[in-house]
């Protein structure tokens, strides 16, 4: 990077700035606070951040804006624009190094917005019995006579007016000023202790707001909530997506981009700290309060996430055995994490269970307690770009983790974004005539019935239904591949040679583009489904059954998506859909529980050393299960529950028709 600087502007939001000489044009975006739509965080493999450079003397802002003002085009970045794009002058903003002063304008279809994150789960019964506890207590002043010192005078009373033990540690943070507050309190201060063990804090007077922060830090998002640990309320909750994802966008990636780059564990670790100190700020405003005023921090995360934010090397993790640095809860002061909240406070990590079953479905499984189940067979699957699966009992319970990858949260789909306004959200195709009717993020109504849509993309949930829908049709036989018997302008040739499929017409659009679903978007969508199935049938035999008595599906596709289509194109096991049941944030919830009752901790350690892990990768029919599962919706599995529902798909080769949309 050099020593000078450039100038940018970024149209149409205007913002403009000094930016180092040498940084991409993703990177200037960032450091200027425009938003521009990177699924894989610029490692150069999704091409959604395409972006125009303008040519040309803008005397109103005194730059000459020259393409030769970037760096060459590199090598990778021609396979994802057209000949066209490239003639008016687009590059991919990961790839394209800033050399000299220029003009950016980001395209619709490239701009990012605010990503709806599943932030709410379900209500849940618990028992308020948390970590920290504050104190009042009014000390008589010390004396010639009476020179006990003041943390021994704190001591003394709390043991004679709480019964809390006299041994008690005081922190260091809180014995540095601990003469200041006592005094300034006139010997009346409030005491904030940690598990009967520690005092944390110290304050003047009587101060009797006590709130606590729980976080679930996914691969690709981040939910948080700001607890009131007097009364159990949530006080505030706010997301935002995990600021790793420049890094790469899935575990495996991040774990690459450590090895690679000297710097890299520290760079991931810096950006998910920043995150969570945005986070704890902002949650803290909403409740009229200071992090400082956060006295206990959970934290749930899948083992990878884990250890990058603790700042463990992670690399161990990517090879087999895939072991982890520990296992054990861990409690670790927010200081020494550079987590800004109360200086004394603790941050508490649930348990691994094994491999990539980390903290997080630990605290799926405390949130839903299959563990407390008698008899029947429950299966939970937290879907996402690691996605973890969970079956069994009171009497037995396994687990597994599944690469299900990011396509299903729109990288590697063509036209797939993040969930956000303009994202087709809901799909449904009319099997006689390929109709197609669809439902955007951000609108009330369904288009056709909804006038100007402006759609921009697929999400996560568009793109389940859009698989499930053509297979439903027989526009997409049981293989994968499009049926061309059918006569449609519909189904048509892509640029690259390949089938697709014509979601929405460009006049529906904010990009001014057909958004199409491509044979490319199949097997994206057939690789990731595949290995939920396998997992979960994996899991099914070791337990020794056949079916399951009911599906919980965790986390925002388990909230979001329908649950027929994820049937129809096997994703998860047959199960009669009214016991598949969607739960919300899961994880968010155990994070909250651990917050409010030292005893869901407690609970966690004993049922993160129980359950029993099962990886699946090394079993020795892997590659011939997971080809079978590729199949719409199993080349051999039955799915009696919706055998109906696959009896009427046509059977366009038999009728031979041409169809005009």
């Amino acid at each position: 990077m050099g020593s000078t600087s450039v100038t940018l502007i970024f149209q149409p939001s205007g913002r403009r700035g000094q930016v180092p000489e040498g940084v991409t044009v993703l990177e200037a975006a960032r450091q200027l606070g425009v938003d521009i739509e990177s699924v894989c965080g610029g490692s150069r493999v999704c091409g959604k951040c395409k972006v125009k450079i303008e040519e040309g003397f803008f005397e109103k802002f005194g730059i000459d804006s020259r393409m030769e003002n970037l760096s060459p085009l590199a090598g990778d970045e021609g396979e994802f624009l057209t000949e066209e794009e490239l003639a008016g002058g687009y590059r991919l903003a990961c790839c394209a190094a800033v050399r000299g002063d220029v003009l950016v304008f980001v395209p619709e279809e490239s701009r990012g917005a605010r990503q709806v994150v599943l932030e709410t789960g379900k209500e849940r019964v618990f028992n308020l019995n948390p970590a920290v506890r504050k104190y009042y207590i009014e000390m008589t002043p010390a004396t010639l006579d009476d020179h006990r010192g003041d943390a021994e005078r704190i001591r003394r009373t709390l043991a004679a007016k709480y019964g809390v033990p006299e041994d008690l540690a005081v922190d260091y943070s809180v014995l540095t000023c601990l003469p200041d507050v006592v005094r300034e309190g006139d010997w009346k201060v409030t005491v904030t202790v940690w598990n009967s063990r520690e005092i944390i804090l110290v304050e003047p007077g009587l101060v009797e707001h006590c709130v606590g922060l729980a976080v679930d830090i996914g691969t690709t998002t981040v939910a948080a909530y700001l607890c009131d640990l007097r009364n159990g309320q949530v006080l505030a909750v706010d997301s935002m997506m995990n600021p790793q994802v420049r890094y790469g966008e899935d575990v495996l990636s991040r774990i690459t981009y450590g090895m690679m780059n000297d710097d890299g564990l520290a760079k991931m670790r810096g950006a998910i700290i920043e995150g969570l100190n945005t986070l704890a700020g902002r949650l803290a405003g909403k409740a009229g309060l200071t992090a400082d005023d956060i006295l206990e921090v959970t934290l749930v995360f899948n083992t990878a996430m884990q250890h990058i934010a603790l700042g463990i090397e992670p690399r161990f993790l990517g090879r087999s055995p895939f072991t982890a640095a520990t296992k054990n809860a861990l409690d670790i002061k927010a200081r020494d994490l550079g987590i800004k909240v109360c200086r004394g406070a603790n941050v508490h990590s649930l348990p691994v269970e094994a491999g990539f079953v980390g903290p997080d479905n630990v605290g799926v499984l405390i949130a839903e307690e299959p563990y407390k189940e008698p008899e029947k067979i429950r299966m939970i699957i937290d879907i996402g770009t690691n996605g973890e699966i969970d079956i069994g009992n009171a009497r037995r319970l396994l687990c597994t983790s599944c690469a299900t990858g990011p396509a299903l949260e729109g990288a590697q789909i063509k036209f797939g974004m993040r969930a956000s306004p303009g994202a087709i959200e809901k799909v449904r195709i009319n099997p006689e005539t390929l109709a197609v009717s669809y439902k955007v993020i951000g609108l009330d109504g369904w288009y056709p019935g909804v006038n100007n849509p402006q759609a921009k993309g697929l999400c996560g949930s568009g793109i389940i239904d859009v698989m499930a829908e053509l297979f439903k049709s027989g526009i997409v036989e049981k293989s994968g591949r499009f049926n061309l018997k059918i006569a449609s302008p519909r189904l048509r040739k892509g640029e690259d040679g390949k089938s697709e499929f014509v979601l929405a017409w460009a006049q529906e659009t904010s990009i001014g583009r057909d958004i199409t679903f491509t044979q490319g978007d199949v097997r994206a969508v057939q690789l990731a489904k595949a290995a939920l199935y396998v997992g979960a049938r994996y899991l099914m035999e070791k337990l020794g059954v056949d079916a399951v008595n009911s599906v919980t599906l965790a986390g925002a596709f388990g909230s979001y998506i329908d649950k027929e289509s994820a049937m129809v194109i096997g994703m998860i096991p047959d199960c009669d859909l009214e016991d598949v049941m969607p739960v919300g944030n899961a994880a968010g919830d155990g994070a909250r529980l651990a917050l409010f009752d030292v005893e869901k901790r407690r609970e966690a350690v004993r049922i993160a050393g129980t359950v029993e892990f099962v990886e699946t990768a090394v079993e020795p029919d892997f590659q011939e299960r997971f080809a079978a599962a590729m199949a719409f919706p199993h080349a051999g599995d039955g799915f009696p529950h919706i055998q109906a529902v696959l009896d009427r798909i046509p059977k366009w080769q038999e009728k031979g028709v041409s169809v005009r949309v």
